[in-house]
């Protein structure tokens, strides 16, 4: 999705080919019925809680032969959260928790495709799996080790706030764009969310 969007959150651009149909959903389906926006970078509690050695660096999930570089990204002049151009790199929500922080949803960002049609790594989330294990590879510190327990496709007008919060149980939330694509609309019109949870021991 290299120029396609990543609901309201991650802006709309255009695009000239189609990965295919979106995947089926499974687990739970976020709700809400406002679009989230990344919240406002001036907050900086949780910035205070990421300790520079927890930094995230590389996201993989060997099921499905996903393994990308991660690097901190924020927010755009209009409010939108920067994607990494490249589609072989993720981006982390540096203004949300960070992967292993022990509340929150810490936010993975990737492109499906590029603008030439070569897909990214982010394209593996359409065939994750409930219980596909999820790795975060950190600097200096141990990885944060999760389990993939839903995924939902969601209309990019519908993604919930949930996504972006900073409290609650520790979730991590990665994000790729879905199905329908519509060129004259800007491009993609659904989010893919996958949701995995801390892996104990």
């Amino acid at each position: 999705m290299a120029a396609a969007a990543l609901a309201a959150v991650l802006g709309v651009s255009g695009r000239t080919s189609n990965p295919g149909p979106a995947p089926p959903d499974f687990g739970s389906t976020p709700s809400g019925q406002r679009a989230a926006t990344a919240p406002s970078p001036d907050r900086t509690e949780s910035q205070a809680d990421t300790p520079l050695e927890a930094t995230p660096e590389r996201v993989r999930i060997p099921d499905v032969g996903l393994d990308a570089r991660v690097r901190p990204v924020g927010v755009t002049e209009q409010g939108a959260m920067t994607v990494p151009e490249d589609p072989s790199v993720s981006g982390w929500y540096r203004y949300g928790p960070v992967p292993g922080s022990p509340h929150g949803s810490a936010v993975l960002v990737g492109h499906v495709d590029s603008d030439t049609g070569a897909l990214g790594e982010f394209a593996a989330l359409y065939e994750v799996q409930r219980g596909d294990r999820v790795e975060v590879r950190r600097a200096k510190a141990a990885p944060a080790v999760y389990r993939v327990v839903s995924r939902a496709t969601v209309p990019k007008d519908e993604l919930p706030p949930s996504v972006f919060r900073r409290t609650g149980a520790p979730v991590l939330t990665l994000i790729t764009c879905a199905p329908p694509f519509v060129p004259e609309r800007g491009g993609y019109r659904a989010n893919l969310v996958v949701t995995a949870e801390p892996l104990q021991g």
